[in-house]
């Protein structure tokens, strides 16, 4: 007897149609027409959970996916995101396939949000032997980056509008800046933090029936039990990780500054319907716990509404109640006039917080001793400095203080600048959508647009084209590619262009004293890309050790020019053909 595929039950047929590929699915529901009486909806619905993690804010997919099944149209769901996916490769291809109308196409990129962001992740994480392992992680990262950035920024820009902002969510905004393909993005925070909340109440059944006093002295305990707050050696207070909510949540270890740990303790007090706020306290942050309207902090019924009803807290040290009295103490010790203790002693704003944050970043950068070069995204160099001081000034541009804020921005408008120019080239957007409407009517605004028409104009512009006739080998002896060792700094670098002599202007020549090098200005000059970060203009009588190992800094940096390094010859492959096609 021959079974049939009409001929195996309903059950067994939908089983075989979860494991037949999305875009499949329509081919092979005509092999039997018992396929199309499947369950379209809880098909669909079920390749939407398992192919895409991360979705639009917009989606509101938790809500979707709590639904009955056929009360959504979750065919026209996939192929909306399946086409998306396509469209996202479509447009990371051609950034690594020309130098030409990466801006652009990283913009379109980014356009879609985290419906983006499984598809880069799957490219940052090609496999070792890709033929362009080094460019793909390179540029999918760094559009990942500007995805994650963009939704960073969006919650200060909020905050400045004077729209509600979750306070976890403008602290995680700082980790979103140096997240590349780690866990802790802004609803993974809030998820951490439910999780946490959760196994409070697990391990506190009594919680939601406490008092006040009792819940924050419980939520305290745990934190500091479980190693979320606090910083457990004081020699690491200033470590740069510190200042990471999402990090502090992941890693435990006791490794959030007080700002953090408080944080942490407001967020998981709200979730369990306990009010608690930051202190803006100079030199320290503590938390201020609130009764309900009408109550005391121990729960009874009260019509006294007073600062001698509120509670301090430092989960960053301890689980016990901070009492008024110390605290007004030592702000007498710090001399501050008992007629602004009021201000010190009420509620910071969650901008302020941002602020602090940003300053206790630049703080812990400037801490940092320099026994590693920023940018290399590893275990002990995370996270990177400059990446980390990317996001601070970003705060601070968004979120001056009031009675400062022209002379802040001012000062922050450069170092922006320049980090867009050098290391963050797809935010090219995020300055045209929130940093131009800032500086209107200023004096910078001129200086600003250049910036901005400059470097838009590099990247529609085609690349002189410089091919190696045999008179130019003659002079040119190095290639694209080829890592060096300086003669004179001992720094290594790699090559990423040539020029047959000095192409820099005198001024330049002048304040380098390239007349000077015995070989002068009319010898080969080569554009290298450093291990610390840096680019360089370097003669050719500075290079020496060609062919050395590349090294873990440069091997990180290396995909903005090649596709791959090969281990032989130890010479990069070059991606830049559009410009020299014969390195």
């Amino acid at each position: 007897m021959t079974l049939l595929l009409s001929d195996l039950p309903p059950e067994v047929l939908f089983q075989i149609l979860l494991w037949v590929p999305p875009v499949s699915i329509p081919a092979f529901q005509q092999v039997c027409r018992k396929f199309n009486d499947q369950s379209q909806p809880i098909l669909w619905r079920h390749h939407c959970r398992t192919r895409f993690k991360y979705w639009n804010p917009e989606h509101d997919i938790l809500a979707k996916f709590a639904q009955d099944a056929a009360e959504v149209d979750w065919k026209n769901i996939y192929r909306k995101r399946h086409l998306a996916d396509a469209a996202i490769s479509h447009d990371l291809e051609k950034i690594l396939s020309t130098q030409i109308g990466r801006m652009d196409r990283s913009e379109k990129i980014i356009a879609h949000g985290y419906d983006a962001k499984d598809n880069l992740l799957r490219h940052l994480n090609v496999s070792d032997d890709a033929d362009d392992v080094l460019a793909r992680r390179y540029y999918s990262d760094a559009v990942l980056g500007g995805v994650h950035r963009i939704m960073a920024i969006q919650q200060w820009v909020r905050l400045k509008d004077g729209q509600p902002v979750p306070l976890e969510k403008a602290l995680a905004a700082f980790d979103q800046f140096v997240l590349h393909d780690r866990e802790g993005d802004l609803e993974e925070v809030s998820a951490l933090l439910d999780g946490v909340a959760q196994s409070i109440r697990l391990e506190h059944v009594e919680i939601l029936e406490a008092t006040p006093r009792r819940k924050a002295q419980l939520i305290a305990g745990y934190l500091r039990k479980h190693e979320l707050t606090g910083v457990v050696d004081s020699s690491q207070y200033h470590n740069l990780r510190n200042n990471f909510i999402g990090l502090a949540l992941q890693g435990g270890g006791q490794a959030a500054l007080p700002l953090i740990s408080v944080g942490i303790f407001c967020a998981v007090a709200k979730r369990l319907g306990l009010v608690a706020e930051p202190c803006g306290f100079p030199f320290h942050v503590y938390a201020i716990v609130r009764p309900e309207d009408g109550f005391t902090l121990d729960g009874r019924a009260s019509e006294e509404q007073s600062q001698s009803q509120l509670m301090y807290m430092d989960p960053f040290r301890s689980d016990k109640e901070i009492f008024i009295s110390d605290l007004e103490a030592l702000l007498k010790t710090v001399g501050v006039p008992t007629a602004e203790h009021e201000m010190y002693l009420g509620a910071s704003s969650i901008a302020d917080m941002v602020r602090r944050t940003a300053r206790n970043i630049i703080g812990s950068i400037q801490a940092t001793p320099n026994v590693h070069h920023p940018g290399v995204s590893n275990d002990s160099t995370f996270p990177e400095l400059d990446s980390s001081l990317y996001s601070a000034l970003w705060a601070l541009l968004l979120l001056p203080e009031d009675h400062a804020a022209p002379l802040q921005r001012a000062r922050s408008l450069p170092y922006i600048l320049d980090n867009i120019e050098k290391q963050f080239t797809f935010d090219i957007r995020l300055a045209e959508m929130y940093m131009l409407p800032l500086f209107e009517g200023s004096q910078y605004l001129d200086q600003l647009r250049d910036a901005v028409r400059v470097m838009r104009a590099g990247d529609s512009m085609p690349k002189q084209v410089k091919s190696r006739t045999p008179d130019i080998s003659k002079s040119v002896h190095f290639a694209v590619g080829q890592v060096f060792r300086h003669k004179r700094y001992n720094y290594r670098g790699v090559i990423t262009g040539w020029d047959v002599e000095c192409a820099a202007g005198e001024t330049w020549m002048s304040q380098m004293g390239v007349d000077r090098l015995s070989r002068g200005r009319h010898q080969s000059f080569y554009h290298v890309l450093v291990e610390d970060k840096s680019v360089r203009y370097v003669a050719e009588e500075n290079i020496v050790d060609i062919s050395i190992d590349a090294g873990v800094n440069l091997m990180s940096l290396a995909g903005r020019h090649f596709k791959r390094y090969d281990q032989g010859s130890k010479i990069f492959v070059s991606n830049l053909k559009d410009e020299y096609p014969d390195d």
